[in-house]
């Protein structure tokens, strides 16, 4: 029996143990930014859902990271937007910027690739936000729940100024 057991009278819980009681089927914020409404979007595609529920995130980091654990299932070639599932079968796309093709991957250097197991928090893309509004184009960015017909109701539970990490939406 260590000190801290002797003095608080038990053993340390594991990582599992001490998860937030409601985390399962949560996708946490991909990015540090400010969340806006899908239907704010400048793109109908993302504002009228026409792929999925979400919300868009106006960026002030540029680094995308992980929102669950999972894996990447896709990254465009032209680098401005990553396909994940979560371990619980969430499906999400992470689309940096509106009309961001047209870039052709300058401004976004990507840190995994398709295939790769993720965890919460693992970085997945480098993106110049200054050379984006440099080129006339929105930083404006769409978190996406592709399959969401599979799954439970999805909530958007963050407003305002979010960091990363910061649970973004749950599935009830």
């Amino acid at each position: 029996m260590g000190f801290l057991d002797r003095l608080f009278g038990g053993r340390a819980k594991t990582a599992e143990e001490t998860r937030f009681p409601g985390e399962k089927m949560v996708v946490k914020a991909p990015m540090d930014g400010i969340v806006l409404p899908l239907e704010q979007l400048p793109d109908e595609t993302f504002a009228a859902a026409i792929l999925g529920p979400g919300c868009g995130i106006e960026p002030t980091g540029g680094t995308v990271y992980a929102p669950f654990d999972g894996k990447v299932t896709s990254i465009v070639p032209t680098l401005h937007a990553v396909g994940l599932e979560s371990t619980e079968g969430i499906e999400l796309l992470i689309h940096i910027g509106m009309d961001t093709i047209a870039l052709r991957g300058s401004s976004f250097t990507p840190l995994v690739r398709e295939g790769q197991a993720v965890k919460a928090g693992t970085p997945l893309l480098n993106v110049d936000l200054d050379a984006i509004r440099a080129a006339g184009l929105s930083t404006e960015s769409a978190v996406i729940v592709t399959n969401a017909d599979d799954l439970p109701k999805l909530h958007i539970i963050a407003g305002g100024i979010v960091s990363t990490g910061t649970p973004l939406f749950k599935f009830e």
